[in-house]
């Protein structure tokens, strides 16, 4: 089986729930996810949005996550550590899950979260590490990927 990743609060491809968005509570989507590779020993999951007119925008980066976990509940909260899991700073500049927040008029935004599968237990990263910072260190640590496309749009 190959790794899937799925959420309760959208289906691949259809729009965000007010809820998960800056114009609601900004609550992280409930995720859950199946087919982790039997070598995987932790995972990431990371929120992107090329849509951004500046170029893609960062708006979560949840890594050290067990590598036997099968998702992660709605509305994450936002601190740097929770349990064994850390947060990354946003390009919000805030820890944890900013959700999305496009330009009105912009027309609909694709927000990708992406599942990482990684050979590492924990990655290799100072405090307050940013968004960015955890893509660059779990791409070297890849062993698999799943990716669920949601839309957005003010």
């Amino acid at each position: 089986m190959t790794l899937q990743l799925t959420s309760s609060a959208f289906r691949d491809g259809e729009p965000i729930p007010k809820v998960h968005t800056c114009d609601g509570p900004d609550r992280s989507p409930p995720l859950a996810w199946r087919g982790v590779p039997a070598d995987c020993r932790s995972l990431a999951v990371l929120c992107d949005d090329p849509d951004a007119p500046a170029g893609t925008w960062h708006h979560w980066a949840v890594y050290d996550i067990s590598a036997d976990q099968t998702g992660l509940p709605g509305d994450v909260p936002k601190a740097e550590r929770v349990d064994a899991m850390r947060q990354a700073l946003n390009d919000f500049r805030r820890v944890g899950y900013g959700g999305p927040c496009p330009p009105r008029g912009h027309g609909p935004h694709h927000y990708h979260f992406r599942l990482l599968a990684l050979s590492v237990e924990h990655l290799d990263l100072p405090a307050r590490a940013n968004c960015r910072d955890v893509a660059r260190a779990a791409a070297r640590h890849k062993i698999g990927e799943a990716i669920l496309v949601g839309t957005y749009e003010r």
